[in-house]
């Protein structure tokens, strides 16, 4: 199992068009965010490579470059915002190598608006010409009602996302095998202003908790950095990683202020150890592909 954070940003990424602070212009690489989105790469029960995003925003092309994506069989969608759901076009090409569909789960609403916004996709038969398009299968679901992917337990968790109900995520193996895993269970809990209390239940035990902490200025609908900070130590996760933000917070001197088994996510971070297929495949160098990784690794 890998768990890659495939952008850490806002909705104007980072650095910001025509900005000249200190996060904009830094030379650390982990201050450059991309929009907020991740991905599980593992194998499943038969030992078949599988992926799953989380979300699929406007940056996936770059993203799924960067990761050395080659499969996507399932998109996740925790709302309908631009910075989540603007790359579905990209997921043609997976289709491609894959020689088959990509199933996409979403609310009702979203799935709606994916619906409204990609009606090109989902009614290929009103396309003027015969154009090269996903193949998309699409699977509503609801909060608290779990649902399975190539092996992998998807609790849905109601959110509030300044008045927008949204969906965190907690993600465990169907079938539990001890020892396999030690980022399971994970929560992914992005765009949060407000975790509603019948919501709480759905995170106690996690190990990885993904959580939302935009700035440290008030914000309507996203937790500050000190907002987060207490939601993550009240669910009290093993480790939490914070993720959606913006060029207010330097990667390093946040880091330096939080406490012990939480920090700021960064693009490229690995958590946990995977070798798809074509990692451990030849190159035409005749070395081996890429290997996994556990740790930010800026040449990944």
């Amino acid at each position: 199992m890998r768990f890659t954070f495939l952008g850490t940003g806002t909705s104007s990424g980072v650095p910001v068009v025509g900005c000249g602070c200190a996060v904009c212009t830094s030379a650390d690489p982990r201050d450059n965010r991309l929009r907020t989105a991740a991905v599980l790469e593992f194998a499943d029960r038969q030992g078949q490579d599988r992926t799953i995003l989380l979300d699929c925003g406007p940056d996936m092309r770059q993203q799924a470059l960067r990761a050395h994506l080659r499969r996507c069989d399932a998109v996740v969608f925790t709302h309908n915002h631009v910075d989540h759901t603007f790359g579905v076009d990209e997921l043609r090409r997976f289709n491609v190598l894959q020689s088959g569909p990509i199933e996409v789960y979403a609310e009702a609403g979203v799935m709606e608006s994916l619906h409204r916004v990609y009606t090109h996709i989902f009614e290929q038969e009103r396309n003027i010409n015969k154009s090269f398009v996903a193949t998309l299968i699409p699977f509503t679901i609801e909060p608290e009602r779990p649902f399975e992917i190539c092996g992998l337990r998807f609790t849905p968790i109601r959110l509030m996302h300044g008045r927008l109900p949204v969906l965190g995520f907690r993600i465990e193996r169907a079938v539990n095998v001890p020892g396999v895993d030690d980022i399971l269970p994970l929560a992914y809990c992005t765009d949060v202003s407000a975790i509603p209390t019948e919501s709480w239940a759905k995170l106690r035990g996690v190990r990885t908790l993904v959580l939302d902490a935009l700035r440290k200025r008030h914000h309507p609908t996203h937790f500050t950095l000190d907002q987060a900070v207490a939601a993550a130590s009240e669910i009290g996760a093993e480790r939490t990683y914070f993720v959606h933000m913006t060029h207010d917070l330097l990667h390093a001197a946040t880091n330096a202020e939080l406490p012990a088994g939480m920090e700021l996510a960064c693009d490229g971070l690995a958590l946990g150890s995977f070798t798809s297929a074509h990692e451990k495949a030849p190159d035409a160098s005749g070395a081996g592909g890429r290997a996994g990784v556990s740790a930010w690794d800026p040449t990944a």
